[in-house]
């Protein structure tokens, strides 16, 4: 393995103004990642029906962002520990322009999914980079303090988004297209201004990416995650197509498996969870994608359908759990950077968010908003504590040539696990609707949707009718927060067995000039960092 030239120029650590004037693109760049996913989210009832629809197709063009992005993740971290982490976040982005600029246009459900697919794979890029590069320029023990930023960021662009989509989709002239054309701008600014502020040092090695590694990993998550999107929709649980899909991808991840622990450069390094602060992260982070994306996805709806509120009125219902997600996260890292004490947080976010789910799961048709207030704040204060310092912990101990790996295992299972619980707990919801009509109406269930999975379009229905759906959906949507319960409190579990340590005071710049010395000193030759603008 042959190491380019070191630069005497190379930067090895940045102030606040540089950080701040980095962070710009980032948080642009997050912002458009962000405001695709909740732009749509109280559109989709509408796109759906408007385009025909089924509770299936309204289940797929969530979930395919989320397989893309989920299948894509390591990759790109992979990538950001190799070459130029800039260059990788223009291109994510520039990927996520395209995808935004199909669905947009799209005429029918089958392009709007592959629309979503390429949105997916940008987002997958900004996902592991954005966490990546923070982590490389700001010490672990002043991460909280930034992190508390992009904590802001996160809050506007997912209050600002149903409330955008909603009023679109209630404005004629406008329409739900433009929920989709309105991130194009933001993302095109962000590529301008990563271009303008961001410095970084970039690990150029002579080395061969596991192309066979990368394809069998994404093959056999993607072979698993669509059966759980169709599973119990389209095909039995219990069917040859099950069969043929989970067996194809555990034989897939199998061979996976056997080609990282063989090449010299894996793209997930399996070595890395011999560390047992990564290995418990990990699967905190996989059961709170599932416990999180799979009880939230599909609050939207509930509001819509079940309340019987208008998009825009649905985007400002869902103030509660993200200013609860907001406060908490920015309190904690302002905290943890100035006490260098973080687990308790971790714990703590742990036993809040489990009982967020726990006290949604009691809602109906029928809950007031001051109740259902009350429980999204609980929950969103629970995600607050819990979700960005999984991170921090686990980039805290790693050494600084596997940052980018490790960031991008846990986006990776995280994203995974929130991909899983949305296909399933969506195929739940679809069913459990199904029952409920068919209990309340018998053969009529079909005509408002009930067993062939339609959205309702609840404008055309009658007044009977419509109580009897927006009673479905409640029942329903309680449910989903109930199957997702425990997985909230198996998150909590696994977070207590982690161990604490001190947070590092260097960067990960820093970090990675110290070790390329050490190891000139133990003899090796390292590959060095390089100032790439």
């Amino acid at each position: 393995m042959t190491a380019t030239e070191a630069s005497d120029q190379a930067p090895t650590s940045m102030n606040n103004r540089q950080i701040l004037q980095a962070m710009s693109g980032l948080m642009a760049g997050m912002f458009v990642a962000i405001l695709a996913g909740t732009v749509v989210a109280n559109a989709l009832p509408r796109i759906i029906a408007d385009l025909g629809g089924s509770q299936s197709a309204y289940t797929w063009v969530v979930t395919s962002e989320l397989l893309a992005m989920t299948a894509t993740v390591p990759l790109w971290g992979k990538l950001s520990d190799l070459y130029n982490k800039k260059l990788l976040l223009q291109l994510s982005l520039g990927m996520f322009v395209v995808g935004s600029l199909l669905a947009g246009f799209s005429q029918g459900i089958e392009l709007l999914i592959f629309s979503r697919v390429m949105q997916g794979i940008g987002a997958g890029g900004l996902t592991a980079l954005a966490q990546v590069v923070m982590a490389a320029v700001i010490p672990p023990r002043r991460l909280g303090k930034y992190a508390g930023m992009f904590g802001a960021v996160f809050a506007v662009g997912t209050v600002a988004g149903p409330l955008v989509g909603g009023v679109m989709v209630d404005t004629s002239w406008l329409g739900w297209r433009w929920c989709f054309f309105i991130g194009v701008p933001f993302a095109l600014l962000a590529i301008v201004l990563l271009q303008r502020t961001l410095r970084l040092p970039t690990v150029r090695r002579d080395v061969k990416i596991d192309y066979l590694g990368a394809f069998l990993i994404v093959a056999g998550v993607s072979a698993i995650l669509i059966w759980t999107s169709l599973a119990g929709n389209q095909f039995d649980w219990a069917s040859w197509q099950t069969a043929a899909l989970t067996g194809g991808g555990v034989l897939l991840l199998v061979a996976a498996v056997a080609v990282e622990a063989r090449v010299p450069e894996p793209i997930i390094p399996l070595d890395i969870f011999r560390n047992r602060t990564v290995t418990l992260t990990t699967i905190a982070s996989l059961l709170v994608g599932v416990a999180m994306f799979g009880g939230t996805v599909f609050l939207s709806q509930y509001f819509q359908i079940a309340l019987g509120k208008s998009p825009t009125v649905a985007g400002l219902m869902g103030l509660p759990m993200i200013l609860g997600l907001l406060v908490a996260s920015t309190i904690a890292g302002q905290i943890i950077s100035a006490t260098g004490k973080w687990k308790i947080y971790l714990v703590a976010g742990g036993i809040i968010m489990t009982a967020g789910l726990a006290l949604l799961a009691t809602i109906d048709a029928n809950t007031g908003f001051g109740l259902l207030s009350l429980y999204m704040a609980i929950l969103g204060i629970g995600v607050g504590l819990l979700m960005q310092n999984l991170v921090l912990a686990a980039q805290n101990d790693v050494p600084a040539s596997e940052l980018g790996a490790a960031t991008s295992v846990l986006s990776f299972f995280r994203s995974m696990g929130g991909t899983i619980g949305t296909s399933v707990l969506g195929a739940i919801l679809a069913n459990r609707v199904a029952s409920e009509m068919a209990k309340s109406l018998g053969t009529e269930g079909e005509a408002a949707g009930g067993s062939s999975h339609a959205v309702p379009d609840m404008t055309k229905l009658p007044a009977p009718m419509r109580e009897i759906v927006e009673n479905a959906y409640g029942l329903a949507t309680a449910e989903l927060f109930l199957v997702a319960t425990p997985f909230a409190a198996l998150a909590l579990l696994a977070v207590v067995f982690i161990k604490e340590k001190p947070l590092k005071t260097t960067s990960g710049m820093e970090r990675l000039a110290e070790e390329a010395k050490q190891a000139v000193a133990d003899g090796d030759k390292p590959s060095s960092p390089t100032p790439v603008s």
